[in-house]
């Protein structure tokens, strides 16, 4: 049972974790980091493609013409 605490020590003492570790000295290769960065790009750029739904946008517009005519004082900022 010391050896498990003497190993979290040692790990603590030698600085904070990986963000991309499990918090157990286990960190994602360099291989995987950029396998999920290609992945992650393709899906935000699959998102930024697809573009704002026409009934977003509808309302969108009808809250900005809300904005104008309740005067300066109550529109978003």
């Amino acid at each position: 049972m010391s050896d498990d605490h003497s190993e979290s020590a040692s790990a603590m003492a030698d600085g904070p974790s990986s963000p991309l570790g499990d918090g157990n000295g286990t960190v994602l290769g360099s291989d995987i980091q950029a396998k999920i960065g290609q992945h992650l790009r393709a899906m935000y750029d699959d998102v930024v493609r697809q573009g704002v739904p026409d009934r977003f946008m509808d309302l969108l517009s009808k809250l900005d013409k809300a904005d104008t005519t309740s005067g300066e004082g109550g529109g978003r900022k």
